[in-house]
């Protein structure tokens, strides 16, 4: 292992002419920030002013949801607005799913391989997490355990990013581990720096080495907190919540209703550092944003905020005994509803949208066409071109968002795990095996906003259960689901 200071970032001058009216694309991923984790919603008391003041410039999504809400497939969905079954990330990338070859398709065409042909300077900055862990496994901390995690991303599997600094997938947020553009497998090197913090550094460092060029880029930088462990975050913002009231905020959250005493425990430990991890991302956030504002790149850049998915932080844990889960990979709302902000000064008129239920892979067909690349889609894409809707179109949206789940990777069946389809009022979701129902689930968020009812068996509510079944069904078959046809 050789141990490396910041990467070089080269002066990009390869690809098509430069057209300096070709927008920018800047795009700011958390992991595991809840939909509702944002200050100007008033509907948790977390601290986000940047977040805040992004959003009086932006297009707020606030019915957009993770449809695979686990690391690995949502990130495979959003890069290639492909489902699962096609892009080859069927579940997280780590060592029990690589036998199964669980890992993103060379051959997929990413948003990003798209911009690269299009002349664009490209960079990726943070977590990956889309590559197979190979034995013997990298010598880090994530790969010591049962399962290993973490794998370096070759060239030639980049998807059209040049600048390069990232990881697959690495928790030890104080001490983060990176590989650069040029480094081999054994080249990692480690920093003594906050990870968002030290990402934001590479990040205003590759906004400066392309702010005097013609040649627009496209950033991504992927941030892991606020990913456990929660803990890992500086004092300086664990000292924003050194006030909060757990034991009342515990007693007036009603998703911990019916749990155990461990799990309420759990909650009121790790929601402090779970928002401190929030506001920590929404202060790097800010910084990027600042330095496209002071070199004058603002006007003309697609900025956008986006989780992979939500954090239960311990809500709803143990309440589907047949169902394993834990802080994700779950229909509730806080594991599904992400942030979803678009900033487009040029084209958006900014708003909060609480109606279009848009899903992270509809990000792909949605933003291209908001740059002006409609016609460079791929017919690989299988996702919702939203583009129109964002831009305030009274076009009428979706009536519905997918929900899955892959289970039993290693040696089961891809007709086994869950399936489901949320909509403005109901969740509804099945869990299969092998294509034949064992469990279903339906909630009305109308009259049971807190998803505390199961309501799928109720004789009121089977006309309900058997139209989303339909809706279901159709998408499924549209896209080619190995669940299509369950045997209900």
């Amino acid at each position: 292992m050789v141990t490396l200071g910041l990467a070089t970032i080269p002066l990009c001058g390869y690809g098509q002419p430069a057209d300096n009216e070709r927008p920018n694309l800047l795009v700011v991923m958390a992991d595991q920030f809840r939909g509702d984790a944002l200050g100007f919603l008033e509907r948790e008391g977390v601290f986000t002013p940047n977040l805040d003041r992004f959003s009086k410039s932006a297009v707020v999504l606030d019915e957009a949801i993770s449809s695979y809400p686990v690391s690995s497939p949502a990130r495979a969905m959003f890069l290639t607005g492909m489902y699962p079954h096609n892009n080859g990330v069927i579940t997280n990338c780590e060592s029990n799913s690589a036998p199964r070859n669980v890992e993103l398709k060379q051959e997929a065409v990413c948003w990003s391989d798209v911009l690269k042909a299009e002349g664009y300077a490209t960079a990726y900055i943070g977590k990956w997490h889309l590559d197979k862990p190979l034995k013997p496994y990298v010598d880090c901390a994530n790969n010591k355990g049962k399962i290993a995690w973490n794998e370096w991303c070759p060239p030639a599997r980049r998807h059209g990013f040049d600048y390069w600094v990232a990881y697959g997938t690495y928790d030890f947020h104080l001490r983060p581990l990176y590989w650069n553009t040029e480094a081999s497998r054994e080249e990692f090197y480690y920093v003594d720096q906050w990870g968002p913090e030290y990402e934001a550094d590479l990040a205003i460092r590759f906004i400066d080495s392309v702010s005097t060029s013609k040649q627009p880029f496209a950033m991504m930088v992927s941030m892991n907190p606020p990913h456990t462990p929660y803990h890992l975050v500086p004092e300086r913002y664990k000292r924003l919540y050194a006030d909060i009231n757990r034991d009342s905020l515990a007693a007036n959250t009603p998703e911990l209703k019916g749990l155990t005493k461990a799990k309420i425990e759990e909650h009121k430990k790790d929601i402090a550092n779970y928002y401190a991890c929030i506001s920590g991302v929404d202060d790097q956030f800010g910084r990027i944003v600042a330095a496209l504002e002071s070199r004058g790149l603002r006007e003309n850049t697609v900025v956008v905020f986006v989780s992979d998915h939500g954090d239960l932080v311990s809500l709803h844990e143990g309440r589907l005994p047949n169902i394993e889960y834990r802080n994700k990979n779950i229909f509730y709302e806080e594991s599904m509803r992400i942030p979803f902000m678009i900033s487009y000064p040029a084209k958006l008129k900014p708003r909060v949208d609480s109606e279009l239920l848009i899903s992270i892979e509809d990000f792909y067909p949605s933003v291209l066409s908001l740059m002006g690349l409609r016609e460079r889609i791929p017919a690989s894409v299988q996702s919702r071109d939203l583009s129109a809707q964002i831009m305030g179109s009274a076009e009428e949206g979706p009536s519905f968002q997918l929900y899955m789940r892959y289970m039993n990777i290693r040696g089961g069946n891809p007709r086994t795990g869950m399936r489901g389809v949320r909509t403005a009022r109901y969740t509804y979701a099945v869990a299969t095996v092998d294509g034949v129902p064992t469990e279903e689930f339906l909630y009305d968020r109308e009259t049971d906003p807190h998803q505390l009812h199961n309501i799928a068996y109720s004789r009121k509510a089977k006309q309900t259960v058997k139209e989303l079944r339909g809706i279901m069904e159709q998408r499924l078959r549209e896209i080619g689901d190995p669940c299509a046809g369950i045997a209900f």
